[in-house]
């Protein structure tokens, strides 16, 4: 009883956090768990910071291209799946790129004209064209008039 009043934490802490030892020393001697005794990386930290830096300089390029490109640098050979996880762990996620229709030279002057018409407009004027619009509408492709 005297001893366990030493220890600031429960016994079964202590024990849960701690195992025996005593094959090997014969005697009752604790021991910290070994941890990392799980599956090893295939790429280290430099490796990853590497992998990481290439996607950046081209954003544009895939992961079996970053992967590739490893391969020529380093020698290892990695999976795609394992550079899409280096990626999301380095803050880099999956997107596909905007697709728009670019902008022919006549939509580019209409634009221009159009702000030019409407650069001096008031907040009454806006308003007036909000309205308008709200009271004719589009409905399943029909104009409708909601009067």
């Amino acid at each position: 009883m005297d001893e366990e009043a030493n220890f600031p934490i429960a016994a079964s802490v202590l024990w849960n956090n701690l195992y025996i030892d005593d094959v090997l020393c014969g005697a009752a001697t604790l021991e910290r768990r070994r941890h990392g005794g799980g599956r090893v990386r295939s790429t280290t930290p430099a490796e990853d910071r590497y992998i990481v830096l290439s996607a950046k300089r081209n954003r544009r390029t895939t992961a079996q291209q970053v992967a590739n490109q490893f391969l020529a640098a380093s020698g290892k050979q990695i999976s795609r799946k394992t550079v899409a996880r280096r990626l999301r762990g380095g803050g880099l996620y999956a997107r596909r790129p905007v697709v728009c229709v670019p902008l022919t030279r006549q939509h580019r002057t209409a634009r221009l004209q159009w702000c030019r018409e409407h650069h001096n407009w008031t907040e009454q004027d806006w308003a007036f064209a909000y309205y308008s619009q709200m009271r004719v509408g589009s409905v399943c492709h029909r104009i409708v008039d909601a009067k």
